[in-house]
């Protein structure tokens, strides 16, 4: 049964879209200021055509008119790249993780059914989202994959549904890169935006898994001890975590604390505190 409209919206952290609207308009904003000023180039006097500021508005005019074949380019190698150096979960490999994800994307009510790639993390503890032209895909590094696979299923399901999260709010579509590609450059601002979205695909990840608390354990213990450490200590750690010195460490942030996100799932009523 896929996600209800009502429930879409609570999956959504309410102040995703608002900042998100706003990073659109500050982004055609800085279009609009590097197409002014390459438009007064032409115009400008000798003694200011070599200048830092006329090479700085020719790259930025540059930059601006090789943005999208530029994205594309990234985005294919990487899937690319992803496809040649790391295994594609089937019915055949891996098959239970494969068949979560398909009933995760119908739940989701996603248009086609991403693909799943476990690849060799060098020892990081990681997973991403991404697309490219007609395919969607997640990739799960092999640390966390082999810390979570055998012992730890629920955590790893949680994982999975935040990525496909990312997906169903169409955080890594081409036209979303290309709205805030500018603005979310802009420090501060656009780790801001990141941790709304991050907030919102947490939201995804323990509506699918509400008993997968262990998936974000893992990030704040480390590994081999996501069962040993007392979540509910960490709920209590996470509802005192406030203060100056606290929201000042977390602006230049991408990711919420990772204490923060597990207490306010919790809060919401979307997580469970212990597995």
């Amino acid at each position: 049964m896929s996600t209800s409209t009502a429930a879409g919206k609570r999956l959504r952290h309410p102040a995703e879209m608002p900042f998100y609207v706003f990073m659109v308009v500050l982004n055609l904003i800085i279009i609009w200021l590097i197409l002014q000023a390459a438009f007064t180039l032409p115009y400008l006097p000798d003694r200011l055509e070599n200048t830092g500021w006329a090479t700085a508005v020719r790259s930025a005019f540059i930059g601006l008119l090789l943005l999208v074949p530029i994205l594309v380019i990234i985005r294919e190698t990487q899937r690319a790249s992803v496809r040649g150096t790391a295994v594609e979960l089937s019915p055949h490999q891996y098959g239970e993780l494969y068949k979560t994800a398909d009933d995760f994307a119908h739940r989701l009510g996603l248009p086609r059914r991403p693909t799943i790639y476990l690849a060799n993390g060098n020892g990081t503890l990681n997973a991403f989202a991404a697309q490219a032209t007609g395919h969607d895909y997640v990739v799960l590094s092999n640390e966390l994959f082999a810390n979570l696979q055998q012992n730890n299923r629920e955590g790893l399901r949680f994982i999975l549904g935040h990525e496909l999260g990312h997906i169903r709010l169409h955080h890594v579509s081409l036209w979303y890169q290309l709205s805030v590609a500018y603005s979310e450059k802009i420090p501060v601002l656009g780790p801001t935006l990141s941790r709304l979205r991050e907030y919102s695909c947490d939201r995804h990840g323990a509506h699918l898994c509400p008993n997968g608390a262990s998936g974000l354990v893992l990030l704040a213990s480390g590994r081999h001890t996501e069962h040993t450490t007392d979540v509910q200590q960490l709920i209590r750690q996470g509802q005192a975590l406030h203060g100056f010195w606290v929201e000042l460490a977390q602006l230049p942030q991408s990711h919420p604390f990772t204490v923060r996100r597990i207490e306010r799932l919790v809060r919401l009523g979307l997580l469970q505190a212990v597995d």
